[in-house]
């Protein structure tokens, strides 16, 4: 009775990890046609993506007379197109240098391509904090940044009087992408931060973790998430990153550089829609 007890948990085990494991190759699979648009139809109406980053520039060029950019970022822009060879170039800094060889995969007609700087107000590492037993002002470090979402229980805090040395723009805001960016183990994982799983009301990031914040109303950040979770991205994540394999990191530079294929607005809302309903679906059987 004993062994078969045993056989029987083994096999419950065994289903189990592969229950696992079919998912987790379901999720990926929805992903990767999430990014490539063939997740959900392009819609005419919707625009493309060009004309979301008129708007975009727009929107800088206002937050820059405003005081709440610098100006270079409009003058750092890069500007990717199509030439009539159908083929993909940038230009920046009045070079155009061809790009085909960066892009990983064939993208809709109204999507375009474009560096994530371009589509963000912020991306910058968080700063080695200076720790405290008083659970006031909490600081993300990676072990809060899992898969399964932002897990604030598993945070640190920081001396409540060292929150003056932290910018304005240290500080977390809702939709913020938090990339784990350096470690052997951890390097690449990703969970966008919510205000409502904070009690504490503030919270910033340590040196380890570099924080996105997409223009909102623009660019949705569980697209983004989408896209930085899939395996397009995670599957090089190591070529991406710089040092020796126990010290592994992704740069500041690097972040701000990689190529993130674009959809409309109001597409980039479906995608993620249309994500949630498929999980949703998978689970519930």
């Amino acid at each position: 009775m004993e062994n078969l007890t045993k056989k029987l948990n083994k096999l419950l085990a065994e289903r189990a990890e592969l229950e696992a494991t079919l998912f987790d190759r379901l999720y990926k699979s929805i992903l990767q046609e999430a990014i490539q648009g063939n997740l959900v139809p392009q819609i005419e109406s919707e625009g493309t993506a060009e004309e979301l980053l008129e708007e975009i520039r727009a929107e800088k060029q206002r937050l820059v007379k405003e005081g709440k950019l610098k100006k270079s970022v409009l003058t750092n822009e890069s500007r990717i197109f199509r030439g009539e060879d159908n083929k993909y170039r940038e230009k920046k800094d009045g070079i155009i240098s061809l790009i085909e060889d960066e892009l990983p995969f064939e993208i809709p007609a109204t999507w375009t391509w474009v560096r994530l700087d371009d589509i963000c107000t912020y991306i910058q590492r968080g700063k080695s904090p200076k720790y405290s037993l008083i659970k006031k002002i909490p600081v993300v470090a990676q072990k809060c940044n899992q898969w399964s979402g932002f897990q604030i229980d598993k945070a640190q805090f920081i001396e409540p009087a060292s929150i003056n040395s932290y910018g304005e723009e240290r500080k977390l805001v809702d939709g913020d992408l938090m990339w784990n960016s350096t470690g052997l183990g951890t390097l690449g994982r990703m969970a966008i931060y919510w205000e409502r799983l904070n009690p504490y009301g503030i919270a910033v990031a340590d040196s380890h973790v570099t924080v996105i914040r997409p223009i909102p109303n623009k660019i949705l950040s569980e697209y983004l998430f989408a896209y930085f979770s899939s395996y397009t991205v995670q599957s090089v994540i190591d070529d991406k990153s710089d040092g020796s394999t126990k010290q592994k990191e992704l740069s500041t530079s690097t972040v701000k550089n990689y190529l993130v294929p674009l959809p409309p607005y109001a597409e980039q809302q479906r995608i993620v829609a249309k994500i949630h309903k498929v999980l949703a679906s998978i689970m519930s059987r």
